[in-house]
């Protein structure tokens, strides 16, 4: 039983529990009052007897000395008895009236000898059979006689019970109204509640496949500043919500492109792969002097598409950094790799003079050598790829503000500011129409990077009609380095 009601308990809404426990609150405290209200009026009226009873025998009693009658100092539905006390034993009188006493005096007797033995006023609540519960006074007229007066409780529990009906009734239409009024308060200060779990649902609903960005938002005020605060906190949570749910549409965007371009680009190469294999095995049945020459361009296709999945391989390792680093951080020279890079690029590009700008002597620095000889080749490669021959290129060193940059700028046509915050993306190209056996893959620059901010640098572009130039920085710090 006591598990049902615990299952029926739980299963309630949080207002109707809210309303119950107000309501047992409230039960309690209106029991309490009026218990204690019916105490108090119960004592009061039982000593307002008790005054009674003393002022109505002191009356009775110089009647008594007097007159020896209590004459007309009598009150309605009361019983008085006098006694004569010798030696512990109390005799009592002829009534002046038979109605003045009850049939049965025990009670009498046995309070006025008590009286006597005790020599003060006694009182005594009892029960005199065939009458009702009374309350008994005993008092000392005059040495040997005692008066015994008994006074009715039923008025009083007449009034005591009139008062516990009129406490039964109010308190309980006090208990009914208070638990209505609290219970639309309380509906009313937990709608907010009620619509926070309305979006919640609304969100569970929406399908978050087909967009980043959630429509639902808790925009309704009121409900106290608890409830701002959660409603705050609760758009808050959407908010973030929101950006993570763009920031994965963007990521799987990018992954589907990704998988697309990069589809495309190893399929290039195998077919080109598979067609020289069919023409070498032509020429080796038809035209053997052909043969070295279709190997060769198999040789070719084939190193290509290592050098594209060499890219992809460092460009995975790079975006796992946080487990596993591709770098080898050692200390070396900047202005070094710099000349390595620009006496390689003088011995391959010979139609596109380059200039080494004077700068620092040394710029010693913890990095990876290899890899930053890489960034420097791709964008010395970049550089003579998209610009026409005899195009002049320049590469400068410096140092500021606690960083080393490395400038490659040449004077071709520029990239479009449209183009210029995609050619990082990986296989973007500029240029939509340039082979890939002039273009390259369209992963040089993304590798670059990646690479440069492996090392915690960054590298940007500016670009305009008659220029580009790619900046490479780098802290001088190894606390940068991702994972040094």
């Amino acid at each position: 039983m006591i598990a049902r009601l615990r299952r029926a308990y739980r299963a309630m809404r949080l207002g109707t529990r809210l309303a119950l426990g107000l309501a047992v609150l409230s039960l309690t405290v209106f029991a309490v009052v009026g218990t204690a209200l019916t105490t108090y009026m119960r004592d009061y009226l039982a000593a307002q007897l008790d005054t009674q009873l003393a002022h109505g025998q002191i009356a009775q009693s110089k009647s008594i000395a007097d007159h020896g009658t209590l004459g007309g100092k009598k009150y309605y539905s009361w019983f008085y008895a006098v006694y004569d006390v010798t030696d512990g034993r109390a005799v009592l009188r002829t009534p002046e009236d038979p109605a003045d006493l009850p049939d049965d005096v025990g009670d009498f007797t046995a309070l006025a000898r008590a009286q006597a033995g005790a020599h003060r006023e006694v009182l005594r609540t009892a029960h005199l059979r065939g009458e009702g519960e009374y309350r008994l006074r005993a008092c000392e007229v005059e040495p040997g006689v005692v008066l015994v007066s008994a006074a009715p409780l039923d008025g009083i529990e007449d009034t005591v019970g009139r008062l516990i009906t009129l406490q039964a009734v109010t308190f309980g239409l006090a208990l009914v109204a208070l638990v209505a009024l609290g219970r639309g308060m309380l509906r009313r200060g937990l709608r907010p509640l009620s619509d926070m779990a309305h979006t919640a649902r609304d969100i569970t609903s929406h399908d978050l496949t087909d967009s980043a960005r959630l429509p639902v938002r808790h925009d309704r005020r009121g409900g106290g500043p608890e409830v701002e605060e959660l409603r705050t906190a609760f758009n808050t949570m959407l908010e973030h919500i929101d950006d993570s749910l763009a920031v994965r549409a963007e990521a799987e965007r990018r992954l589907r492109r990704f998988v697309a371009d990069a589809s495309h680009e190893l399929r290039t190469p195998l077919m080109s792969v598979r067609g020289y294999a069919d023409l070498f095995q032509y020429a080796a049945a038809n035209a053997p002097e052909e043969r070295e020459r279709h190997l060769a361009r198999l040789r070719a296709e084939a190193a290509r598409m290592g050098v594209l999945l060499d890219d992809l391989l460092l460009l995975a390792r790079l975006d796992a950094a946080d487990v596993e680093t591709p770098l080898r951080p050692v200390r070396a020279d900047l202005v070094e790799l710099v000349g390595q890079a620009a006496d390689a690029f003088r011995a391959t590009r010979p139609g596109h003079p380059l200039t080494v700008v004077p700068g620092p002597r040394s710029v010693p620095l913890r990095l990876d050598p290899q890899r930053i000889r890489q960034v420097l080749d791709n964008l010395l490669t970049n550089a003579a790829v998209h610009t026409p021959p005899g195009t002049p290129v320049s590469v400068a060193v410096s140092v500021a503000d606690g960083a080393a940059r490395v400038s490659v700028t040449d004077a071709g046509p520029g990239i479009p500011p449209a183009d210029a915050e995609r050619v990082f993306d990986r296989f973007y190209r500029v240029d939509k129409a340039r082979s890939r056996d002039r273009g390259g893959s369209g992963l040089g620059l993304a590798v670059a990077r990646s690479l440069v901010e492996a090392h915690g640098g960054r590298i940007t572009v500016s670009g305009q009609p008659g220029g580009t130039r790619f900046t490479v920085t780098l802290p001088t710090t190894a606390q940068a380095l991702t994972n040094p």
